[in-house]
């Protein structure tokens, strides 16, 4: 098993969650490998209705984990928070970076 964990990502808008691929995690395929094209998100900083059909626990969306959540969603999540600022994402799941923005030429 796999001892590293992904860093949290955190979005350009402070949405943040865990997105973990393992082969103890929900993800598909089942490995340390990947590439994954699903993988299990964790505790996100709100709730989020993309995700919901994926959640453990309905009562409690922040402080639970969604499984085997397919990496086109999790790249909507992200794009639909501004893209990534920091933090890690399993092999496989497009690593959608937060425009920063440009000086402006004059």
């Amino acid at each position: 098993m796999r001892l590293k964990k992904n860093k949290k990502i955190v979005c350009a808008d402070g949405f943040a969650m865990s997105v973990q691929a393992d082969e103890g995690a929900y993800c598909s395929p089942r490995n340390d490998r990947g590439p994954y094209e699903e993988a299990e998100i964790g505790f996100p900083t709100e709730k989020e209705d993309l995700i919901m059909p994926y959640v453990e626990d309905h009562s409690c969306p922040t402080d639970t984990v969604y499984a085997y959540v397919p990496k086109n969603v999790i790249t909507m999540v992200i794009a639909k928070h501004g893209g990534i600022v920091a933090g890690e994402l399993p092999a496989g799941i497009p690593y959608l970076r937060a425009q920063t923005s440009c000086p402006r030429q004059g």
